[in-house]
């Protein structure tokens, strides 16, 4: 069922406003002051905001279920991409996709509310944070959760990235090891009296190019884990015979696993091939696709239910004991790409789902 014209129109062109305010990551405040004076007072009452976290919530009434949905409000460094526009039913510009068509709906969806004052099924939370398109260290969500224990209540998160409208339940999780290989410094000249470290890395490193990817079942969601070699470092002039490389592994694994377990399988994979430490880690988001509250989501949008082959905040509201899936309008094959873009339709399609969702209706 198609959506109404002027439902399109509004959306692209909130979705056009926000793409038009720059918040790349560590520069987010414009975009949060803007998205906290669209949030409507009468209907979402400010629960926390600490300038990196923004917390708004409907009253809560005992026996519903509570729901979050969940954005950042960061983008990406700009690729000459700005100002924004809309063409043929596309809204282009920084962020389109990644993820502010998503933080639009979750604002028409507020305003939705607080206009039509339907008859809600469940209470709803809105949360917008900063810094996720940086490494998961300098998220602010750890904190907002500890200063805000009643996020911890949710029933279910769901996070508007770009999924092309599809529900992409749990996450891989994400590590990352540095993997070092010694040598001998000596002449390039007389290479014999050195060792050179170069050698050592390309046969260590072989076999590891050589671990095929896993396919891992989870709920008849079939994850796919991969060991990749993704940076390489080492010499220091062209008549030197090398004594160090460094190399950089990226392990994404299956939610089926914890992070120390992860580690010791990527240990595993790794053997004895050169001195092996892990520089950073992020945890895997639990699958929640057979969570009620989830297949009532799927319902009100008639959603395809895939796996999610990527790391996402997902994984957060995981760590914090919430069922979270990802939904958003955005097209993944956009998502940081210089000709980044939305679909005016597709946001209306998230939308519309989500409406029937909050009201407890059924896709038409």
């Amino acid at each position: 069922m198609a959506a109404d014209a002027a439902t399109v129109e509004r959306l692209a062109q909130r979705t056009l406003a926000l793409v038009d305010i720059q918040s790349v990551s560590r520069d987010e405040a414009r975009l949060a002051e803007a998205v906290a004076a669209a949030v409507p007072t009468g209907t979402f009452a400010t629960r926390y905001a600490d300038g990196e976290g923004f917390f708004y919530a409907t009253a809560r009434h005992p026996g519903r279920p509570f729901v979050l949905l969940a954005g950042h409000l960061d983008t990406v460094p700009p690729q000459d991409n700005l100002p924004g526009r809309i063409e043929d039913g596309w809204v282009i510009g920084l962020g389109a996709t990644d993820m502010k068509g998503g933080l639009a709906v979750m604002l028409e969806l507020a305003a939705w509310m607080d206009d039509a004052r339907p008859s809600n099924e469940l209470d709803l939370g809105l949360l917008f944070f900063t810094r996720e398109e940086l490494p998961v260290a300098e998220s602010p969500l750890p904190r907002v959760f500890e200063a805000c224990p009643e996020l911890r209540e949710a029933d279910l998160a769901v996070v508007l990235e770009p999924t092309d409208n599809t529900i992409q339940a749990g996450c891989l999780g994400n590590l990352t090891a540095t993997l070092t290989f010694l040598g001998k410094s000596a002449h390039s000249a007389r290479p014999w009296l050195g060792v050179n470290a170069i050698n050592r890395a390309v046969e260590g490193l072989e076999p590891i190019t050589r671990v095929a990817p896993l396919p891992v079942d989870i709920d008849g969601l079939v994850f796919t884990e991969v060991l990749s070699v993704t940076r390489i470092e080492g010499g220091i002039a062209d008549n030197v015979i090398p004594d160090r490389v460094s190399c950089r592994l990226n392990f994404r694994f299956a939610p089926n696993r914890t992070v120390d377990e992860a580690a010791d399988r990527l240990a595993e994979l790794v053997g004895d091939a050169g001195t092996f430490e892990i520089t950073s880690s992020s945890p895997p988001g639990r699958v929640a696709a057979r969570s009620p509250l989830v297949q009532r989501l799927q319902e009100a949008g008639a959603f395809e239910v895939e796996p999610k082959q990527a790391w996402t905040p997902v994984a957060q509201f995981s760590e914090e004991g919430i069922d979270a899936v990802n939904l958003g309008p955005g097209a993944t094959r956009y998502a940081h790409a210089r000709d980044e873009r939305v679909s005016a339709d597709e946001l209306a399609r998230t939308l519309e789902a989500l409406q029937r969702f909050v009201a407890g209706k059924e896709t038409p």
